[in-house]
Parts: structure tokens; sequence; C-alpha cells
């Protein structure tokens, strides 16, 4: 059952690389490099359409190693911005830590202060909130920011699709095949009128940790 924050917001906190949109290693440096997981897009129009407001929190060391400045990132998620549009999605903000692991910040996951930084600005309780990314990264973080973590299979975590997820994984994470696995997941969950709750359709949504 879907838990909801005393001012009703609906928000989802997820990853962006692995996630949303393709992985790639040594970083999107340019906009063109933006290329979205299959079926991505659609489930953040599907989450918006069902009431919900997504969220983004990725780390962004490019930034910190002179690899790429702010601007080149704010191309590349106008350019995310962009193709979610055309699929009538939106995603209302992007909170990224710009530093690398060497300089031990907060904000970096799997540290919470992203988490943390998004449960002030919209004024949510985080242990109501879905964390959703495709790293153990992503779940430490939401889960030690008292989120609800959510993993999944595409990006980093391919290979955990169909294994049982080991130890370093907090207990209580759950995992889909992707976001859009993911977003019927979540909606399913949430009572119809005169209903107690929706089963997740065969085939789609949550597997076996």
């Amino acid at each position: 059952m879907v838990r909801r924050n005393k001012n009703n917001l609906k928000l989802v906190i997820i990853d962006r690389d692995g996630t949303l949109n393709v992985y790639r290693e040594g970083y999107i440096k340019e906009p063109e490099e933006w290329v979205p997981v299959p079926g991505a897009l659609e489930a953040i129009s599907l989450l918006n359409r069902s009431g919900w407001h997504v969220v983004v929190a990725s780390n962004q060391p490019a930034i910190g190693r002179g690899v790429m400045d702010a601007a080149t990132l704010h191309a590349i998620h106008a350019v995310m911005h962009k193709q979610l549009a055309a699929v009538g999605g939106r995603i209302d903000a992007v909170f990224f830590c710009p530093h690398t692991p060497d300089e031990a910040c907060h904000c970096r996951k799997p540290a919470p202060g992203l988490f943390e930084e998004i449960g002030e600005r919209y004024g949510v309780e985080l242990s109501e909130i879905h964390g959703v990314g495709d790293a153990l990264r992503d779940v430490q973080a939401a889960a030690a920011a008292g989120c609800i973590p959510h993993l999944v299979c595409t990006g980093e975590s391919e290979q955990w699709l169909d294994r049982p997820l080991d130890d370093s994984f907090p207990p209580h994470t759950i995992k889909h095949p992707d976001l859009l696995a993911f977003a019927h997941y979540l909606i399913a969950q949430e009572p119809q009128p005169d209903e107690p709750g929706l089963q997740v359709p065969p085939g789609q949504g949550a597997l076996a940790a």
C-alpha cells in the first residue's frame, strides 16, 4: 500500500544514469549522448498522469573532475526534459552532487544528503518517499535517508534481474526489471475507490529480491 505524506504530495526520487537514461562508461558529457532507457520516458509520463511528482537525484562527479561544466549539464537536462515532454512526462527538478569521491561530501550517494535536501525542499516525510536507482549506492542512499528503496535491473544492476540480491543491499529493497515496471508496481499499490487495492499486472512490477 502506498503511504501518503501529510501534505498529500506524491513524490518519487529517481536516479538518472542507468535508471532513466542508458548508462555510459566515462560519463555523459554532451547532450547528444543522453539516450533514454527503453520505457523510461513512458514510466515518468505514467507516474505523472497518476498524480506523482518525480525528482532526480544524481551523482555528477564529472563536474568535480573538470570533465564537464554546469552549463553542459544543464544542456543535457534540456534534452531530457524535451524528450519527456514529447511523451507527456515531466521531471520537477534535478538535484545533483558535483563532488568527486575523495571529497567525502554528504551529498554524494551512497550518502543521504541529496535525499535529505529534497525532503526539506518539498516538506515531505522521507519515510513515505520511494527512492529508485540502478546501483547499490542508490538504494543505500535512499535507505540511509529513510526512504523506501527500489532497485531497477537496468544500467549497473542488470546482473540482478535473475538473481537474488545479496546482503550488501538494504534488506527491504524492492526489485523491478526497469523503471516502467516500477511505475506499474507503484500505481497498482494505490487504493482505488471502493477497492482495497489493485494487484500488479502479470509480468509487471516487483521481482523477488
